[in-house]
C-alpha cells in the first residue's frame, strides 16, 4: 500500500496550467524527490498534496483514503518550507512544542516528545535558546524537529536547504538521509539541485513545465534518461549533445556527426523502429570521454582546448569539436594550454542516441 498516491493531478491558475496530469506513488518509508528548475510545478504539487491548494482535476490518496476534500490539518502531514517560519521571540523548545500545545497534548507528553526529538537531532542543548542565536543549520534542525514531534505520516519538504551555504547543505543532506533511515519516515522533497536529488532520493521525478518527464531511481535516470531534458538535467557537468544524421548502408548503420561518425550497427533495428526521421542526436557524458595528446585509434576525434577548469580532484576541459562546444573530465595531472589540439575517444558502452525531432532516447 503506497503512503501517497497521486492520480492525474492538475492545477490551474487562471489560464496557466501549473501542473498537468501528474501521476506518482510514494511507498512507505520512501524518500521521493521532485526535481525541476524554478517554475517546473514542484511546489504547487507539494502544496496540493498538503491541501493548501485545491486540485482542478485528479485525486490524492493518503494510505488509500481520498483526501481531496480533507482539510490540511486533518491529513496528518507535516510541511517544511524554505522559509522556516520560526517564531523569533520563542525558545527552541516553544517553537517545537507549539503545534502539540494547540492540539492540547498533555504537558508531560509534550516535554517527552520534544526532548526525544531534540536528542535525535542533536539540538537538545539548544532548547533554551532563541532562533536568532542559532546558525542556519541549527535553525533547519529546529524546523525539522517541530515537524517530527507531531509524528506525521508524511513529511513534505519544499526546498528546505535552499538558504544554506554549500557546506551546510552537504551536512544537512547527510543528516536527512540518516534521519530517514533511523525513523523510516515517508518524505516528499522538492529541489532544483540534481546533486541533492541524486544523493538523497530513493526515486526521483523529473518535472518540467508542470509535467513529469520521468520517474526512476537515481541510477536509472543517469544511465537511461527518457529524453534530452532529463539527460541534460542529470549529471554534472551536463551531457554533451551533437546533432547528426542516420545513414544506413547495407548491413551497417552510421551516425554522421560531420567531423566524426559513430558505428551504430548493433542498434540498427532499434533506431529504425523508434526514430521518427533520419535526424538523430549523439549524447555523451563528459566523464565518458577519454582525452589524449595523441591519436590513439582510427575513431579518435580531434578537438581544440578552449578552457580548463581545475577542480582539485579533476579538471573539466572545454573543447571545440568542429565548431561544437563539448566538455570532458580529465585527471588533474592532464596538462593542456589554450588552443592545443587533443584527441577524444568515446566510451562506446556509454553513448546515447536520441531522436532528433522528439528528443526521446532511442539508445
Amino acid at each position: 500500500m503506497p503512503a501517497i498516491k497521486v492520480e492525474n493531478l492538475t492545477k490551474r491558475f487562471n489560464n496557466d496550467t501549473a501542473i498537468d496530469h501528474v501521476n506518482f506513488e510514494v511507498g512507505e518509508g520512501e524518500f521521493f524527490v521532485l526535481l525541476g528548475r524554478p517554475g517546473a510545478g514542484k511546489t504547487t504539487t507539494l502544496r496540493t498534496v498538503a491541501g493548501l491548494e485545491k486540485p482542478d482535476e485528479g485525486n490524492i490518496y493518503i494510505r488509500e483514503q481520498l483526501v481531496n476534500d480533507v482539510l490540511p490539518s486533518e491529513r496528518n502531514i507535516a510541511m517544511i518550507f524554505q522559509n522556516l517560519a520560526l517564531y523569533p521571540a520563542w525558545t527552541v523548545f516553544d517553537n517545537m512544542a507549539f503545534t502539540l500545545k494547540i492540539h492540547k497534548v498533555p504537558k508531560e507528553e509534550i516535554s517527552q516528545r520534544v526532548n526525544e526529538v531534540a536528542k535525535t537531532l542533536k539540538i537538545d542543548y539548544l532548547l533554551d535558546r532563541t532562533p536568532a542565536t542559532l546558525s542556519g543549520g541549527e535553525r533547519q534542525r529546529v524546523a525539522i524537529g517541530r515537524a517530527l514531534v507531531r509524528r506525521p505520516s508524511v513529511f513534505l519538504m519544499d526546498e528546505p536547504l535552499g538558504p544554506l551555504d554549500a557546506l551546510l547543505r552537504l551536512n544537512m543532506r547527510t543528516e536527512l538521509k540518516r534521519l530517514k533511515a533511523e525513523l523510516n519516515q515517508t518524505i516528499i522533497y522538492t529541489t532544483p539541485d540534481q546533486l541533492e536529488a541524486m544523493s538523497m532520493g530513493d526515486h526521483v521525478a523529473v518535472m518540467h513545465q508542470g509535467v513529469i518527464q520521468q520517474i526512476d531511481s537515481p541510477e536509472e535516470l543517469y544511465s537511461h534518461p527518457a529524453n534530452r531534458l532529463v539527460a541534460g538535467m542529470i549529471g554534472s557537468p551536463a551531457m554533451n549533445f551533437i546533432p547528426g544524421t542516420y545513414e544506413a548502408t547495407g548491413s551497417e548503420a552510421i551516425l554522421n556527426c560531420g567531423v566524426f561518425k559513430i558505428n551504430l550497427t548493433k542498434f540498427k533495428p532499434t533506431i529504425e523502429k523508434e526514430s521518427s526521421s533520419s535526424e538523430l542526436i549523439f549524447g555523451i557524458r563528459p566523464e565518458h570521454i577519454k582525452v589524449d595528446h595523441k591519436k590513439s585509434s582510427q575513431d579518435s576525434v580531434e578537438g581544440t582546448v578552449v578552457l580548463e577548469e581545475a577542480l582539485g580532484s579533476e579538471s573539466i576541459l572545454h573543447l571545440k569539436v568542429n565548431g561544437t562546444l563539448m566538455k570532458a573530465i580529465v585527471p588533474p595531472t592532464f596538462e593542456t594550454i589554450y588552443g592545443e589540439k587533443v584527441w577524444l575517444d568515446f566510451y562506446k558502452d556509454n553513448i546515447h542516441v536520441l531522436d532528433g525531432k522528439t528528443e526521446k532516447l532511442i539508445v
